[in-house]
């Protein structure tokens, strides 16, 4: 389950509010909490988002 600070994290990502080592580095911080099928989640989400 994504959790709230994974989805503050996306708006951050979504609104540009965070440099590309931050967006990183946040990643790096919470991913280890989240489960195979929330990490694939997220990479469903974000490839999303850079196609637009």
């Amino acid at each position: 389950m994504i959790t709230k600070e994974v989805n503050d994290w996306f708006r951050k990502v979504e609104k540009g509010n965070y440099s590309s080592w931050d967006i990183m580095e946040e990643f790096a911080r919470f991913s280890k909490y989240l489960s195979k099928e929330d990490l694939k989640q997220v990479h469903k989400r974000l490839h999303s988002q850079i196609k637009r």
